[in-house]
Formats: C-alpha cells, sequence, structure tokens
C-alpha cells in the first residue's frame, strides 16, 4: 500500500520528480552488486536542485522513511540497495557543470558521468584525474561516495584528492556548503573529508568542487607478459620503488583469456599474468621511464615486452584491462571483491587467492590496479546451484581474512555497503567502530540514510 504521506511530497516537487510506477521501480533495486534481499522502494524520487533535496529529507525525517541515495547504479558492493518502503532518491537529473579554467575547478552536480565531467573539461585544456574502468557509465556523485580510484591512482591520487569542496544536504533537510575551491583552507575540522566514501549514510551530496590539473601529456605504454604470477608481482615492485608510472595494471590468466575471448586482440593465452604499464612524464622523460620498465620486467622473466609511443596502440591494451570485469563476468555470476595490501604482500595474496580457488574448486580471476596493491579477485559462481553459492560465498570471506592478514584492507576503492559489512567492525576495532557510529548518530540521529549500509 503506498504511504498515505506520499501524495504531500509528490505535490512539493516538480511533476514528474517522484515516480511509483513498478516497471520503473524495478531497476532501482539494486546496484550492480546484485543484492538478492534488495527491497521494492515505495517510490523514487528524482530531484533537480538542491531545494528539491531539501524537500525530500525534511519529509522523510517526519514520516520516519529510509532514503537510499543513489548514482547511476554501478557500485560493486551493495550500497545502492533499495529497502521496502523506502525511498530511492536518484541524482541522475541533477547534471550541471562549470568550469573555472583559471582556478582550475569545476563546480559539478553529482549526476554527470565521470566521462562527461573529462569531457567538459578538456574543452579548457584540462583534465580530471580520476578513472575508475566505468568511467563511461558511472557518476561523479557515486564516485564521491565510494572514493573511487582507478588505473591512474597510482600516481595521481583517488577521488578524494580532487574533492575541494562539497554541497550536501543533510538528513533533517539542512543545506551545509563545505570548503570551496581554494588549495588552502584549514579552518575548522575537515568536514569535506568526512562525506567523501560515506557511502550515502551520512547527507546526499548535491554539488562538488573538483580540483583539475592540466591536460595529460601523452603516454608511452609497456606491456609485458610472465609465465609466473609472482615474477610480475616482484617487478611490480621493483618499477614503484625506483619511479611513479602513471598505470601499473595486472591481469592474471583467467582475465587474459576472458578478454581474449570477446575482444580477439591476439593476447598470449599461455601467459600466467601481464602486466599494462605507463609512464606520461613530459619530453623525454616518458620514453626512459618506459625502457626503464620494460628492462625491469625484462630482468624478472617477462616472456615478452612491448612497448609503443602510440597513442591508439596504448589505449587498446588500456581498453583490454578495462575490459576484464565484463569479459569474466560473462563467464557466470560474480563476487566481486576489492581488497587491497601493501605491495611487499601482493604476490603472497595472488597465491594465496589461487589457493583458495582450487580448494573451494572456483574460478577466480585476479585483476589489479597493482602498482598500488589494489586488487580485484573475482568470483565466479552459479546462483541456481546451491553448493557452488555456498563455496563462492565462504570465499569471499576468506580472501578479505587473507587481505587483512597480510595487512590489507577489505575494501580499497569499491566501498562496504552491504555485502562488506559483516566483516567491518573486526577489521576497524571496537574503538573505531563505536567512532564511526557516534559520527552517523550526530548527523543521522534518526537512521534513515541509507539503512544498512556500512553500519
Amino acid at each position: 500500500m503506498p504511504h498515505p504521506a506520499l501524495p504531500t511530497l509528490t505535490s512539493q516537487l516538480p511533476a514528474g520528480t517522484v515516480v511509483t510506477d513498478p516497471d520503473i521501480l524495478a531497476p532501482y533495486r539494486q546496484d550492480r552488486a546484485f543484492d538478492p534481499d534488495a527491497g521494492t522502494p515505495l517510490a523514487v524520487v528524482r530531484p533537480a536542485r538542491t531545494e528539491e533535496v531539501q524537500t525530500v529529507l525534511r519529509w522523510a525525517t517526519e514520516h520516519r522513511i529510509a532514503v537510499v541515495p543513489r548514482g547511476m547504479g554501478t557500485g560493486l558492493s551493495g550500497g545502492a540497495t533499495a529497502l521496502d518502503g523506502g525511498i530511492v532518491l536518484s541524482t541522475e537529473k541533477m547534471r550541471d557543470i562549470t568550469v573555472d579554467p583559471v582556478t582550475r575547478t569545476a563546480v559539478v552536480q553529482p549526476g554527470l558521468l565521470n566521462a562527461e565531467v573529462k569531457k567538459a573539461v578538456a574543452a579548457h585544456g584540462l583534465w580530471y584525474p580520476p578513472d575508475p574502468s566505468s568511467f563511461e557509465i558511472c557518476s561523479i556523485g557515486g564516485n564521491i561516495a565510494t572514493n573511487a580510484g582507478g588505473l591512474c591512482c597510482v600516481k595521481y591520487g583517488v577521488t578524494t584528492d580532487y574533492v575541494l569542496g562539497l554541497q550536501v544536504v543533510l538528513a533533517d533537510g539542512t543545506a551545509v556548503r563545505l570548503g570551496g575551491p581554494r588549495l588552502k583552507d584549514v579552518a575548522g575540522l575537515s568536514l569535506t573529508k568526512l562525506f567523501v566514501g560515506s557511502e550515502g549514510t551520512l547527507g546526499v551530496i548535491t554539488e562538488v568542487t573538483l580540483r583539475l590539473l592540466p591536460a595529460q601529456p601523452t603516454a608511452c605504454t609497456v606491456v609485458a607478459t610472465f609465465g609466473s604470477v609472482r615474477a610480475a608481482c616482484e617487478a611490480v615492485a621493483a618499477v614503484t620503488g625506483k619511479i611513479r608510472p602513471a598505470m601499473l595494471e595486472f591481469m592474471d590468466s583467467a582475465a587474459i583469456n576472458a578478454v581474449e575471448d570477446k575482444l580477439k586482440m591476439g593476447l598470449d593465452r599461455t601467459a600466467a599474468a601481464m602486466l599494462v604499464a605507463a609512464s606520461d612524464e613530459r619530453g623525454s622523460s616518458g620514453a626512459e621511464d618506459a625502457e626503464f620498465m620494460a628492462a625491469v620486467f625484462t630482468e624478472h622473466g617477462a616472456r615478452e615486452v612491448f612497448s609503443t609511443s602510440d597513442p591508439d596502440e596504448g589505449e587498446a591494451f588500456v581498453a583490454a584491462r578495462r575490459f576484464a570485469i565484463p569479459a569474466v563476468e560473462a563467464k557466470g555470476s560474480l563476487l566481486l571483491e576489492d581488497v587491497g595490501v601493501p605491495l611487499s604482500a601482493l604476490a603472497d595474496l595472488v597465491a594465496g587467492v589461487e589457493a583458495l580457488a582450487a580448494e573451494r574448486d572456483l574460478m577466480i580471476s585476479v585483476i589489479a590496479h597493482a602498482g598500488d596493491g589494489n586488487t580485484h579477485p573475482l568470483i565466479v559462481f552459479d546462483p541456481a546451484d546451491p553448493d557452488m553459492t555456498a563455496r563462492a560465498e565462504r570465499a569471499f570471506g576468506e580472501i578479505m581474512e587473507l587481505a587483512v592478514g597480510l595487512g590489507g584492507t577489505i575494501t580499497g576503492e569499491h566501498g562496504v555497503g552491504r555485502l562488506k559489512k559483516p566483516w567491518l567492525a573486526d577489521y576497524l576495532g571496537p574503538e573505531a567502530m563505536e567512532l564511526n557510529r557516534r559520527i552517523k548518530g550526530a548527523l543521522d540521529p534518526d537512521g534513515i540514510l541509507n539503512p544498512g549500509t556500512i553500519f
């Protein structure tokens, strides 16, 4: 039954903002984690302005209705999972952008895609570095909610490094401006950073001021294949110990073959691992870095090393790496991990995942932003097979425990969401977990913002 107060909300917003058609609601129930426990929302609300978000949250607080903020639904941790009788607040219609070339900043609404921001600022000779593999379909709001990383973060950092300011609507409908276009500003607590990575549990971001860089130079790309995963991982550490590559990505044999099945690029199907590396240093430095990386890969037993300064050739290999997740997903449903470890433990993590795959009789492919130790083990399973599903779910937890045991983390860039929530308290420890809860309680005392996510 519809909530008796829903017509009041509908009347306070522009026509078409509140949607209750069941056929339209259905795609908003889950993100790409495909949480089987997703509920059916009371309505999807698609505001276009901060004031409309304020109206939604004031109404939700008055009636104690849960609100699940949502970007484009590309998240992989279940952080945008609808609740029965709740509201899904989609930011997809919040799409304004203003670029200031003088301060090298952009003021952006959260519904713009990462790729759209890149394109808009490129017209001014500028660059927005954070680049998740899903950059063509994921939104800036979602990137901020999970503090997304990407392929170039080994050199340039992650989303939080480019967020200078925010406008946030709190649970009670209060709109707050935090930070701004200043590069240096230490007045008050660092509240801007508090909201980056908070997964919609502390407030709804309606505007963000992004820091931009001058346009990225053309990169020199080096691709190497290895007969040993450990040798590839040791080569990664040897590179990052001397230089800061613009990219240093890893694909295991399963990922290589899954991509080759789809793209037919002529990748070496017999290789145990492939590294895709790049340097975008200006002048001759980029070529020197590429030469250094090629030499390191050769010294560590690479079977084949290919270098190019041609941007189209380089981008073809980067595209192959970006396509790894959908390519492996073609083999079956995925439980997608996001564990990170210190670089010194990267080889042990990959070897440990290989052992778990054999023990649990599962296909687990490992791809990684290897240069910073952020890995994505992809557990392939058939949800129609209860035994395989149970083994996959067990392996999911075991991989997180393996990473933590190696000094790592349960999530590097995808967020905690609902999938990793059971492991968060042990990872953080009781004192830090209690501090998290106190902050959540202070900003959302009624617990209406994305309940069940993180906490």
